[in-house]
């Protein structure tokens, strides 16, 4: 066999490999271990719904989710890398603990090469909305994968990329149309249920959110990004025994995730049990120096005991390592004011109010 004819045909065995994937579509959550940034997570931006109140008179702020899964997050606060792909479609979870569930990640295809192959123009469709969306043109993206959906009205990794650039635009109802969608093209996919729960933990539908994170875990009882959102959830609606249960289950999995011990910890806060509490916050820190959302957690359970001086000392480090957190100023101003301090908590009263606007 002639050179020519050799390269023919490994490109048309290339050619029906690409075309018979785009039917198949694998999701996968890179290991299940996003990156915690989730102040969903992060916490991704630390998330604020995971900490407790300000002492004394400050009231707790409710924290907005960042999606991302984390999270993501929730979702969970902060949270999320990519995976290599050598098949159709690699996803990434959305833990609420994330803060954002990253596209659809695939090796990177020349579209001109995929034309002159023959490929099926669904299939350029959707990789053409990758290009887009791993450019963050998120419209375009949507117009690629509508194109692609267009043309094969099966074609799953397009409904749940869609999703994933309709929750960019934080259009909550259709990324939940769209992992509906994917869902009932295939409802054995733990993965697909996540997606749409961590869409409506976005969106504040908690309960809807815990029935799909449930039924995730109901296909793969070991899905830590499920867990986390649900623990989320639950924390959320203020049911704290089902937050430390899913914790519980999580840190036998992971134990090294900070997170999730802050979340804990303010489970245990929320139940008034500040010596499990503080237990856990520690090893928050301990895992991560310089997580400061769990010493400021940690700071108001000391500050509960009357213990000031632990208190004061870890909201100094907390504003150290994030000197924009407004309620760690607020708490320290508290507890300088119990210290006779009034100059020096008034001043914080004063940076809080500034940083608060």
């Amino acid at each position: 066999m002639n050179r020519g004819a050799f390269l023919l045909l490994v490109i048309a065995a290339s050619a029906l490999v690409i075309i018979a994937a785009s039917g198949f579509f694998i999701v996968k959550c890179n290991n299940g271990k996003p990156e915690i940034e989730f102040a969903i997570e992060p916490v991704l931006n630390e998330p604020e719904e995971e900490e407790v109140s300000a002492v004394e008179e400050v009231e707790e702020e409710k924290s907005e989710t960042e999606f991302s899964a984390q999270n993501q997050a929730p979702l969970t606060s902060a949270q999320v890398s990519r995976t290599s792909a050598s098949s159709l479609s690699r996803i990434r979870g959305g833990r609420v603990n994330f803060s954002e569930i990253d596209p659809v990640n695939f090796e990177n295809p020349d579209i001109d090469v995929l034309r002159h192959m023959g490929a099926d123009q669904s299939l350029i469709s959707f990789f053409t909305g990758e290009q887009h969306y791993r450019n963050a043109d998120y419209d375009r993206a949507i117009a690629e994968y509508t194109a692609a959906i267009g043309r094969n009205g099966e074609f799953l990794a397009a409904f749940v990329s869609r999703g994933n650039a309709w929750m960019k635009k934080r259009e909550y109802s259709r990324a939940i149309d769209d992992f509906s969608r994917a869902i009932r093209l295939d409802g054995t996919r733990a993965e697909l249920f996540n997606y749409r729960g961590f869409a409506r933990s976005a969106r504040g539908e908690m309960s809807s959110a815990i029935e799909d994170f449930s039924r995730a875990l109901s296909l793969n009882r070991n899905y830590v990004d499920a867990l986390v959102n649900r623990s989320h959830a639950y924390y959320q609606i203020g049911n704290f025994d089902k937050t430390i249960e899913d914790c519980d289950l999580i840190l036998r999995l992971e134990p090294l995730n900070a997170v999730i011990w802050n979340r804990r910890g303010s489970a245990w806060y929320r139940k008034e049990d500040d010596e499990r509490a503080i237990r856990d916050f520690t090893e928050a820190i301990r895992l991560n120096a310089n997580y400061s959302l769990p010493l400021y957690n940690r700071a108001n359970s000391y500050y509960n005991r009357h213990d000031l001086d632990r208190a004061l000392a870890d909201l100094n480090r907390c504003i150290s390592i994030n000197p924009s957190f407004a309620p760690a100023y607020t708490s320290r101003g508290n507890v300088l004011r119990q210290l006779g301090n009034t100059e020096s908590a008034n001043a914080d009263f004063a940076a809080a109010q500034r940083l608060q606007r």
